[in-house]
């Protein structure tokens, strides 16, 4: 059987060899006579999984004893409201930056609880961009600016971090946490959905400093007030326990391919790889200007829109899944996160040649 890559958005591939390790344990975690998915989240098996988990997580990412980390449920979207409940703080503006379909969905949470300054919109035109900061307007009176350094569907990265003085700065990471390394210190807020990097769908890391956290407005659900989840160690429920012991997987193997800067090089090298691939035919089409383009997601067209149904039934005839683009950007998309391998990157452009040899 010819092995197959799962290029999918998310929920996204994982690492094989966590897979596997997961598979070995599923009936009896170490000998203890349970699955993970039959602990309870407050035994001391669970409790040492947790703990590591966190540990090893602050590891990678260098994130300063000034920020806690939380491990909650609710997804980003969750977060959409989470965030202004929590870091309002008694104003009543805060300014965000539009660059994609998860901006404006922030962007819709955030005006049920406050006024939103939109400080600058982007990743629409062709090629699709990013404002420059200098022409950014941000408000004065804004409790935090936020923004999204990856756009999932539409492939429009942040190369750069914004700016910021006193303002908090919050950023949507779900797509890009772990692929690379990040000065933590630079945010008041990073949060980030485990189904592209960290692991399973159900998991939610919220990385935020100290001194925003116990401002929670009065009606904000237990659930999302940071200081309140932050007191139980993120189990003031019962936390999404399996998904999290998986990404503690995750974050051991990410430290045995020798840490962020490893895994950055081997990101950066398969991105361009298949760039170079785009650019270099008349067949293909990136949507995206050079300077802002994804390293996570890559979205590409082809010169007969007709000719898409045959490129996704061959791809996945050859074992390639989940390109299909999404369906307010269309074409094809190939999302590249830290457990694809680079053999798989290479098996797409090889298809793609082809595929462009037969049709083209």
């Amino acid at each position: 059987m010819s092995r197959t890559y799962n290029f999918s958005a998310g929920p996204a591939v994982l690492p094989e060899a966590v897979l596997r390790q997961a598979q070995e344990s599923m009936l009896d975690w170490q000998g203890c006579g349970l699955s993970v998915m039959e602990m309870s989240h407050r035994g001391k098996e669970f409790v040492a999984i947790a703990a590591q988990a966190e540990q090893d997580l602050r590891d990678l990412l260098g994130v300063p004893e000034s920020h806690r980390i939380l491990f909650l449920q609710g997804g980003a979207t969750g977060q959409f409201a989470a965030i202004p409940m929590n870091l309002l703080a008694g104003r009543a503006r805060a300014d965000y930056v539009d660059t994609g379909n998860w901006s404006k969905k922030a962007i819709a949470e955030a005006k049920s609880y406050c006024a939103v300054n939109v400080v600058a919109t982007g990743g629409s035109g062709d090629p699709m961009s990013i404002p420059p900061q200098a022409n950014w307007s941000l408000d004065p009176e804004a409790a935090y600016l936020h923004y999204t350094p990856n756009e999932t569907i539409s492939g429009v990265e942040f190369h750069w971090v914004p700016q910021v003085d006193e303002v908090p700065l919050v950023a949507d990471m779900s797509s890009t946490l772990l692929s690379r390394p990040i000065d933590v210190d630079r945010f008041g807020l990073i949060y980030a959905g485990a189904q592209k990097n960290i692991g399973p769908a159900g998991l939610t890391v919220v990385i935020v400093r100290e001194d925003l956290i116990g401002k929670a407005m009065p009606a904000t659900p237990a659930v999302w007030d940071y200081r309140r989840q932050g007191e139980a160690d993120s189990m003031l429920n019962t936390p999404p326990t399996y998904a999290w012991y998986i990404a503690g997987l995750v974050f051991q193997w990410l430290k045995r391919q020798g840490g962020l800067e490893a895994i950055a090089q081997v990101n950066k090298r398969k991105a361009d790889k298949l760039y170079a691939a785009i650019d270099g035919s008349d067949f293909y089409r990136n949507p995206v200007h050079p300077t802002c383009r994804s390293w996570m997601n890559v979205p590409f067209v082809m010169a007969e829109e007709k000719l898409d149904e045959r490129f996704l039934t061959d791809a996945k005839a050859a074992g390639l899944i989940a390109l299909k683009g999404h369906r307010s950007v269309g074409g094809m998309r190939a999302s590249l996160y830290n457990a694809m391998p680079e053999a798989g990157v290479d098996a797409l452009i090889a298809f793609m040649r082809d595929f462009e040899q037969r049709y083209g």
